[in-house]
């Protein structure tokens, strides 16, 4: 890896196809010499350190008149070793920077998909250059093993090639103009601090918005050298601009402010609502917490799952969002002495230690534990008893070594809190299905994993577990961008929830203009709502229906395309490797009941396109119509003649309130038009996190019908060790 040669013509812009960008094969003696350069690099020196961070706003690099904060390597232990001091942007840094992101003077805006694409595809050959330096500084900011970091710098190129391909995609709909949103903050976290901001960062530049970073305070460093890779590459300093700054003041300045369009989270579920809370009308991505359960039956390979488990619990010291936090252990596992065994010397066998030791594999913690974390790590709830309790090391409060605990009951802090460290609670469970209610009983629905080799087991599992990335005899971290695309559900997700790692991942921060009809793609099923509308159509004459001619011709486009889009890419899993020994199955699944809410100006189109996409997808409609609203549209929908379009779907008079009074009961209110929601309940949604769903309604299946739907990956590890079984036949 150390002596790699980069190829100009390497990547997505060149070959015009996708693959995963391999990690670093540490077996090999000349990567491991380079590891060790790595480390006399980044490894507190005197004369290297501290580094000075600076701000990047307006396109100047600023330090002058501005508060430094000092950053210490977590593998010392707090304020031993100093590495960096931060600049610290201040209120007229943030009005400066979102005026210069939304005047776009170097025009990224109007560049072309192909030259956006181009400049992306140099930053990932310049993230590939750079991997040493990126392993370094996430080493000595925030304490990530060599090994770790690795993986984030294979994942942050693969964001940069996949995310300006795949965009094409929606380019490619010729009915359609798209164009970014406009100004795009993209708040990051420190626990992955080189893959997900810049995931966020490239997904916001590829749709054409212009972005400003604002780094965890944890992870600054980290993401100056990542913003150096989009720099280098020709992304100017206009376009991503950098403002480090405590969240509390800064991210706060930044959500308000009203030249921001939307905003990339990633962090805790409280941390996500506190942003809606500030500015409920606000379009917000956000990944939250999640407080994931492995399912382990009767009928699991016992080694296996231990190995899994042991990864997924206290690989990166248990800070991942996707870590398994919950041990759900069928009965006869839960009293087997010998699991138990093999799970404690399993977890007790990992070293620990300074990430700058090769022979450790769990590193610290980025700081030392306090709240839900510290209590986690050394107390015991009633019932509860340790197999194997933590302990603090070399008087470095940032080290701890794996906790495990037994006894965990159904309802108790430990079963529903998320700790985010090195921390597993292991429940007992009378069957499947009592161990599937006590996962989903956390309202937390990220990852999941089961391990069992019973087919029906794993059946049963996949229709009832409420997780957006689902593993079967595998662990439950580690998703990869496309293989794997990565996101969850209920207090996991906060906005739309659509997956990162995937196309339509990226129309979240676009705007889309019809102008044209969609596409007449072939439908398989005669279906009998696409019958009704080309009846109708040849009787635009008859009453009241001629008096909406263009509603019903634009009707008739839209229910074909929905069923277009339906059969082909919404209504089937899709598997976009085909790897031997791993099924990949991105799907698709209701979300459930849908309400579409009626304003004095929606047309009948935007009326009966909604209640019809909600019928085609599966959903279950019901149509909302203001207590006050009387008009041409909601005559329609009340008389009889809407009766062969609107079905079964049920339709209510409610004011504001009455329906921010049943947002617990319903799952999604689609608007027509994003000034059509009321103050009222943007801010009874806000406070629970509920998703509006307020793009305009569209003719074009390919991305009206994601209103309707939630996204779920399944990998399924089907063989064992290399034997493909039935399936290898």
């Amino acid at each position: 890896r150390f002596a790699e040669v980069f190829s100009n013509t390497k990547g997505t812009f060149h070959s015009g196809y996708f693959e995963n960008e391999p990690d670093t094969d540490w077996s090999l003696p000349g990567n491991r010499k380079w590891a060790e350069s790595i480390r006399n690099q980044w490894k507190n020196r005197a004369d290297d350190f501290p580094k000075e961070i600076p701000i990047v706003a307006a396109g100047t690099i600023r330090f002058q008149g501005r508060e430094m904060i000092p950053e210490y390597d977590p593998n010392f232990g707090p304020e031993k070793e100093l590495i960096s001091q931060v600049a610290q942007s201040n209120e007229e840094d943030v009005d400066q920077a979102v005026a210069a992101a939304q005047a776009d003077p170097d025009a990224w805006r109007t560049k072309s998909l192909r030259e956006r694409h181009q400049i992306l595809s140099t930053a990932a050959d310049e993230m590939r250059r750079s991997r040493g330096d990126l392993i370094g500084v996430v080493a000595a900011e925030t304490g990530k093993i060599f090994t770790e970091a690795d993986v984030e710098v294979s994942e942050a190129v693969d964001f940069l090639e996949y995310y300006p391909h795949a965009i094409r995609e929606f380019a490619g709909l010729s009915n359609l103009a798209c164009r970014g949103k406009g100004v795009g903050v993209v708040v990051s976290p420190w626990n992955f601090p080189i893959a997900i901001p810049c995931g966020g960062v490239t997904a916001a530049l590829a749709t054409g918005n212009t972005v400003i970073l604002k780094p965890a305070s944890s992870a600054v460093m980290t993401a100056w050298e990542l913003c150096r890779c989009f720099w280098n590459a020709g992304v100017s300093r206009n376009t991503l601009q950098f403002l480090p700054g405590a969240g509390f003041r800064i991210g706060s300045s930044l959500i308000r402010h009203p030249g921001v369009d939307f905003v990339i989270f990633t962090g805790g579920t409280e941390s996500g609502l506190g942003i809606l809370k500030q500015r409920p009308d606000l379009i917000l991505a956000a990944e939250t917490g999640g407080k994931n359960a492995t399912i382990v039956t009767a009928m699991a390979d016992r080694d296996q799952a231990v190995r899994n488990v042991v990864y997924s619990a206290f690989g990166n010291c248990g800070q991942k969002c996707s870590a398994t936090s919950l041990l759900i252990l069928e009965d006869e596992v839960y009293q087997s002495e010998h699991f138990r065994t093999q799970l404690v010397d399993a977890a007790g066998s990992m070293n620990v230690g300074s990430a700058w030791d090769f022979e450790n594999r769990m590193g610290p913690l980025v700081r030392p534990p306090d709240g839900d974390l510290k209590h986690a790590l050394t107390q015991l709830e009633p019932g509860e008893f340790w197999v194997l309790e933590p302990k603090n090391l070399h008087g470095n409060p940032n080290l701890w070594t794996p906790g495990i605990k037994y006894g965990v009951a159904p309802g108790s802090y430990t079963h529903m809190t998320e700790f985010f460290g090195p921390v597993l609670g292991v429940m007992r469970a009378k069957d499947l299905s009592h161990a599937i209610e006590l996962a989903n009983q956390t309202g937390y629905g990220l990852t999941s994993a089961i391990e069992s080799l019973d087919l029906r087991e794993q059946e049963i599992w996949k229709k009832t577990i409420q997780a957006g990335n689902l593993y079967i005899n595998r662990g439950t971290t580690g998703a990869m961008v496309l293989r794997q695309p990565f996101g969850g559900m209920g207090k996991s997700a906060i906005g739309p929830g659509i997956k990162v790692g995937h196309s339509n991942y990226l129309s979240q921060f676009m705007d889309f203009e019809e102008v044209g009809f969609p596409g007449r793609g072939v439908i398989m099923k005669n279906h009998a709502l696409l019958r009704t509308v080309q009846h109708l159509k040849t009787k635009l004459n008859w009453g009241l229906v001629s008096a909406f001619k263009e509603d019903f011709n634009k009707l008739v486009h839209a229910v074909h395309s929905y069923l277009y889009w339906y059969e082909e890419e919404f209504g089937r899993g899709k598997d976009y490797f085909h790897l031997r020994g791993q099924e990949n199955i991105l799907g698709y699944l209701p979300v459930g009941r849908v309400v579409v809410r009626l304003h004095e100006d929606d047309t009948l189109f935007e009326t009966l396109a909604r209640t019809a996409a909600a019928v085609i997808t599966g959903c279950d409609p019901l149509i909302s119509i203001p207590s006050t609203l009387n008009n041409r549209v909601t005559d329609f929908v009340c008389g009889r003649e809407a009766k062969p379009f609107i079905g079964a779907s049920k339709i209510v008079r409610q004011s504001d309130a009455e329906l921010a009074g049943i947002l617990n009961r319903i799952h999604r209110i689609r608007y027509a038009a994003p000034r059509r929601v009321s103050t009222l309940i943007s801010k009874a949604a806000a406070r629970s996190g509920f998703y509006i769903s307020r793009s305009p309604v569209l003719m074009e299946g390919r991305i009206e019908l994601l209103q309707y739907l939630r996204s779920q990956s399944i990998c399924d590890t089907y063989h064992r060790y290399g034997n493909l079984g039935g399936r290898g036949i």
